[in-house]
């Protein structure tokens, strides 16, 4: 399957306003003014630029054309990349910051872009990813009742390659010597057909629920994030 071209053909089907940007500032609060920050698969450039707003000095890179030229046109630095084809395109240790969003599970081979995060990235640097958290309370209802269904902007979106829980990617990056030390979630209650019609309509109900969504990802996130340090000693392999 040509993977470029098919996010070339879903890229300039999704209208370019169509973005959850509460996710995007649970991203953003763990950079800071300054630091250098690779973007891996940034699709059309939201978290970039807002990076960039906020004076980070952000490299951007995704499989798509389509969207790398989009990302380009809000004045990012990205670069057509395809990271299961070969290596990332930068030396060891460039970035202070390597970030992911929702994109490791549209991958084909997860390990060795995990890898190559983890290899531009300096020493006490972080890596930041955020993944579809297939742990989901709602998800596992589904598999008690014996179902997987494939549900559009959920953990079981027809477009995911991989599945991923919180525990496993701790281990993962336990591996390469990247350390979490602090996580977080994302609820998107605005996601149908996998949250409640009272909690989609917010006020209170809504707000307890992100809370517990951020304190306990692992259940309650339709995201989860991960921020972990890479070793002074630096980062192996799985």
């Amino acid at each position: 399957m040509d993977f470029a071209a098919y996010y070339d053909a879903y890229w300039l089907q999704k209208p370019d306003d169509q973005v959850d940007y509460a996710r995007l500032e649970l991203l953003a609060r763990h950079v800071a003014a300054g630091e250098r920050v690779l973007q891996v698969d940034c699709g059309p450039g939201w978290l970039p630029q807002m990076l960039q707003q906020r004076g980070a000095h952000v490299i951007a890179t995704d499989l798509s054309a389509v969207a790398v030229g989009r990302a380009q046109a809000r004045g990012v630095d990205a670069r057509q990349v395809d990271i299961d084809a070969g290596p990332l395109p930068f030396a060891d240790a460039q970035f202070d910051v390597v970030i992911s969003d929702s994109q490791l599970e549209h991958r084909v081979d997860t390990e060795h872009a995990v890898d190559e995060m983890a290899r531009v990235l300096r020493p006490g640097g972080r890596l930041i990813l955020l993944l579809p958290n297939t742990a989901h309370w709602r998800v596992r209802l589904w598999l008690l009742r014996g179902r997987f269904p494939y549900v559009d902007h959920t953990p079981t979106d027809p477009l995911h390659l991989r599945f991923f829980t919180l525990p496993d990617m701790r281990a993962a990056l336990a591996r390469r010597r990247l350390v979490v030390h602090a996580t977080d979630g994302s609820a998107s209650l605005w996601v149908e057909d996998f949250y409640p019609r009272l909690l989609r309509r917010g006020g209170y109900p809504a707000l307890v629920y992100t809370w517990l969504a951020r304190r306990w990802p692992a259940l309650f996130a339709r995201d989860f994030i991960v921020v972990a340090h890479k070793s002074d000693s630096g980062a192996t392999t799985a």
